[in-house]
């Protein structure tokens, strides 16, 4: 199977649906780490060649607080293979582990260096096609961190440069210094926040925008229920823990959608963000993660789904149904875009 190609800032040609790597993690419960590598498989059999993975992804090592890796090595037993088959993105810059209280950041020069060695050691490659700064130290200058990043394109260790949950002002300082492919901040039917200023700044700019947890975590597929949100990181949104019930509503009108398109509620929630980036009119590849094969090929399916005038506007009106910020309770508000504008 195939999917179109899109092309995101800087010349950065992907395909039109991605993988996010998190899923393969324990975040949201317990892996098998031989399943992971079988869903890796049938995403790029699927057409699925971006795959997003990052440093601070994966089960904590015994004896360690930093960034363990462990889904950087798990995407690898796949790459060993089919390399050639995949762009590759990553990120650094969350120093410890997600969802553990506080979660220092870095973006100093020596950190952006290190991590990127760590990265190419641990996927077993010479070069990454996409790095990420996956959350900006904030008493830094962005420029300084984006320079160094900038010696990693030179050096040819990176081919690349992306940026994660920034604001419009700090996506245009960055750019000043160098050219960025992508963007990558959540956005879906209840995540909309970035629409204000930042995806704006990237179409001006002529940046990708690269969607995570377009699935709203999942929820926008009705899948969610209280026993995972309890066991899972999910427990410590807001969304999930204290409005599970209010924000059924949302998932309501996608099933409504699915409904009348013989579709699946995963794959309306996915036609969404693809209209949505067309009406801004931005370059945007979502990458939705999964542990099954078989939703991988139900995502897929989203690339060619059509939405109607009319069932458009309902989405678009379901987020003023959504109950609690997209924050964690763990992190500060400036841990996303939107607290910082």
């Amino acid at each position: 199977m195939s999917l179109p190609m899109t092309t995101l800032g800087d010349g950065l040609r992907v395909s039109a649906l991605g993988f996010g790597g998190m899923a393969l993690s324990d975040v949201y419960g317990a892996t098998d780490p031989d399943e992971g590598v079988r869903t890796l498989h049938a995403a790029l059999d699927a057409g699925v060649t971006f795959l997003d993975t990052a440093d601070v992804y994966g089960t904590a090592r015994e004896g360690t607080t930093g960034p363990s890796g462990t889904n950087e090595e798990l995407i690898a037993r796949v790459l060993a293979d089919r390399r050639d088959e995949v762009q590759l993105a990553t990120k650094f810059g969350i120093t410890g582990q997600v969802g553990n209280g506080a979660t220092p950041t870095r973006g100093d020069r020596d950190y952006v260096r290190a991590a990127c060695e760590n990265s190419l050691r641990r996927l077993g490659v010479d070069t990454i096609d996409l790095y990420y700064m996956h959350r900006r130290q904030l008493d830094l200058p962005i420029t300084e961190t984006v320079a160094a990043m900038a010696e990693l394109v030179a050096e040819g260790k990176v081919r690349h440069l992306g940026l994660s949950e920034v604001t419009a002002t700090e996506l245009t300082e960055a750019a000043a210094v160098h050219p960025i492919a992508a963007v990558q901040s959540e956005w879906s039917i209840w995540s909309r926040d970035v629409e204000a200023n930042v995806v704006p700044k990237a179409v001006e700019l002529g940046v990708g925008f690269v969607p995570y947890s377009p699935l709203g975590r999942g929820f926008l597929t009705g899948t969610v229920t209280a026993e995972r949100v309890a066991s899972t990181l999910l427990s410590k949104s807001p969304r999930f823990s204290e409005h599970l019930d209010a924000n059924q509503k949302v998932v309501d009108v996608v099933r409504e959608v699915a409904g009348e398109l013989d579709a699946t509620a995963a794959q309306v929630a996915l036609a969404w963000v693809f209209a949505q980036g067309a009406a801004f009119g931005v370059a945007t590849v979502p990458i939705p993660g999964t542990r099954s094969a078989q939703r991988v090929v139900e995502n897929a399916g989203a690339v060619s789904l059509t939405l109607s005038g009319e069932q458009k506007a309902r989405l678009d009106a379901a987020a003023d149904l959504v109950e609690g910020s997209r924050n964690f309770s763990f992190a500060t508000d400036d841990w996303i875009s939107s607290g910082r504008e």
